[in-house]
């Protein structure tokens, strides 16, 4: 029976860097072509990045791709690249293009272009129905499809399995959430059973603005098991050799019919090789759940950071744990000497919450500035002392402390170039529990996806894993507070958050209605409260910093709610 020695490489692409993103690929490219590889496969949009937006609307950038992919393909010898790119024709098609001996040798166009969640394909290319051609390589029949290709059970894999592919290769852009890659692994062991072909998904790795490429590159035998797997959120170039078995056997006893079609044209790419020594297969061991959401912050706030040309953040430490977690992530995406933690006392300031801060630093190994609030407090409660004579203090007055403080950490990354890092959570992003302007002024909301519950879990779980006290336990286990007037806990203003978290989920991320979550027993009460905060300050979700996506609906790309809405829901 032939072998194949396939690699997958993920990489992690810059959105519009097309010679960087072409650099990267060239060099993954030439040690698959050391280690042997008959092909190499990468992600989805590798030239350009994924997403690439409205720049695919730009013909100068089109065509840059194409030039650039050209470059690309007088590089190849032996060794078959398939790297996805924009190909313009009469429209414009999500393509992979193989490219081996110099030249470009064909594409595949993908079919099915997703356009819901996050994706918009449709808004940019066209779909294609050809499943063909099939790609000779290492005398093996290979068949190409893009990412969604793949997720549809009626989509080309089996179609092309049947015309006579003898594997398929599925390059991706596949975005993070948690329990994604579980998902992954179930569709793509049922479509490779069902199509009696072995399947190599490769997938894209890196941070993209609000979204996460996690990686996990994978293949999966004839029938449906699992060979090898590459890490998850770091670049990864996975070899494994796979030895083509004939499928007909397998096909003519499967009691569920066969797909039948007319076999798919060839094009020659290369011969077998002999003698090559095997590669041993490895999987990669999976994250813990808490873990893997950790390593997706990390990744994500890291490529944010660099690929938009900062190296040093600043954060507002509280003596909170929202802050603390912040600046854990901070820390470990970016090194604790490029991290920088400023206090800012007021009038209402717990003297804990000051030491927690500053003891949170030392662990971390972080910078602290302690610029106190006070003078400007006064300063500003002296100049609004006129218009709001005779008025009783309230929330104008504590929210100003929360603007002062943005204030401070907008000027000082106006003056030093430090990117501020925002610190709210998604449980108080949902309600309005943040002040505009004032901690939800920032340059990217790291844990803005990240509910409450889950914020202490991560918090929990960086501790055990370190196996030393990273975040102090006494701003784990203390109440949570703005500390914006005296006595104040976060349960003045919200429900407890292990009752909050739950209905948030629902009523956003899974879009229940109201009766819905009444009749699965949570308080009506509560419920309706809930749901008018969340209905009420969509405005300020609009003006936030974009964030890391970790859940299957994140506020965002993902959540497109109308600002004006008279639904009661």
């Amino acid at each position: 029976m032939p072998r194949l020695r396939l690699a997958a490489a993920q990489l992690n692409a810059t959105v519009g860097d097309l010679e960087g993103n072409a650099a990267r690929l060239l060099d993954v490219y030439d040690r698959a072509e050391r280690e042997g590889c008959d092909l190499v496969a990468f992600p989805e949009l590798a030239l350009t990045g994924y997403p690439p937006e409205d720049l695919l609307l730009r013909p100068a950038f089109v065509a840059q791709a194409v030039e650039v992919l050209e470059k690309v393909a007088t590089r190849t010898g032996r060794c078959a690249a398939i790297i996805g790119y924009p190909e313009p024709d009469r429209d414009l098609y999500n393509s992979a293009a193989v490219c081996a001996q110099g030249k470009v040798l064909g594409s595949y166009r993908k079919h099915l272009l997703p356009n819901y969640s996050v994706f918009d394909e449709e808004r940019y290319f066209e779909p294609w129905k050809d499943d063909g051609p099939l790609f000779r390589i290492g005398g093996v029949r290979v068949a190409i499809s893009i990412c969604e290709d793949a997720w549809s059970p009626s989509g080309p894999v089996l179609t092309q399995a049947a015309g006579g592919a003898e594997l398929v290769v599925n390059i991706n852009a596949s975005p993070y959430y948690a329990g994604r890659l579980r998902e992954r692994e179930t569709m793509l062991a049922t479509r490779a059973a069902d199509a009696s072909v072995p399947v190599l998904y490769v997938n894209m790795v890196g941070g993209q603005d609000e979204l996460v490429f996690d990686g996990a590159s994978m293949l999966f035998d004839e029938g449906g098991h699992l060979v090898a797997r590459a890490k998850q959120f770091s670049e990864d170039l996975l070899v494994v050799d796979l030895d083509v078995r004939p499928a007909f056997r397998r096909r003519a006893l499967d009691p569920r019919g066969r797909v039948r079609g007319p076999a798919l044209r060839e094009v020659a790419v290369s011969d077998p090789q002999v003698g090559a020594l095997p590669a041993v297969p490895r999987v990669e061991p999976l994250l813990e759940p808490v873990h893997e959401v950790y390593e997706a912050l990390v990744l994500g706030t890291r490529d944010y950071v660099h690929k938009n040309g900062f190296a040093d953040v600043v954060i507002g430490l509280s003596g909170g744990v929202d802050s603390a977690l912040v600046a854990a992530i901070a820390a470990d995406a970016l090194g604790p000497e490029h991290v920088v933690g400023v206090l800012m006392p007021s009038r209402f300031s717990s003297d804990h919450s000051i030491s927690d801060a500053a003891a949170l630093a030392e662990l971390l190994g972080i910078r602290t500035i302690t610029v106190p609030i006070e003078p400007a407090h006064e300063a500003y409660l002296g100049m609004l002392e006129e218009p709001f004579e005779g008025l009783e203090p309230g929330l104008a007055e504590e929210n100003l402390q929360a603007r002062i403080r943005g204030t401070i950490l907008m000027t000082l990354s106006n003056k030093l170039g430090w990117l501020v890092l925002t610190t709210g959570n998604k449980s108080e992003m949902a309600v309005g529990y943040a002040t505009l302007y004032g901690d939800m002024a920032g340059g990217f909301a790291v844990i803005k996806d990240v509910p409450k519950m889950l914020v202490y879990a991560l918090c929990r779980d960086r501790n055990e894993r370190a196996g030393r006290i990273v975040i102090p336990e006494s701003v784990i286990d203390k109440p949570p507070s703005a500390e914006l007037r005296p006595d104040q806990v976060d349960t003045d203003s919200l429900p407890p958050y292990d009752v909050l978290d739950p209905i948030i989920e629902g009523y956003v991320e899974d879009d229940k209605s109201v009766a819905d979550l009444e009749a699965e027993g949570h308080d009506p009460e509560t419920v309706r409260r809930v749901a008018t905060m969340i209905d009420r300050n969509e405005y300020k979700r609009r003006q936030a910093a974009p964030g890391v996506r970790v859940s299957p609906k994140a506020f965002g790309k993902d959540r497109r709610l109308p600002i004006t809405n008279g639904w009661p829901g």
